[in-house]
């Protein structure tokens, strides 16, 4: 739950951050997020 948390706050983050943002763009940041996650998941064992 905290992982997925950490990814929500990004997208969220990101969204916001950047509103100009194409809709491709928000899904290649959304699965670049997603990638990241997986890793944090193996990385920290949660």
């Amino acid at each position: 739950m905290k992982i997925y948390i950490i990814w929500l706050i990004g997208v969220v983050i990101w969204n916001f951050g950047v509103p100009n943002a194409s809709p491709l763009e928000d899904v290649i940041v959304a699965i670049v997020l997603s990638f990241f996650s997986s890793a944090m998941k193996k990385y920290f064992k949660l």
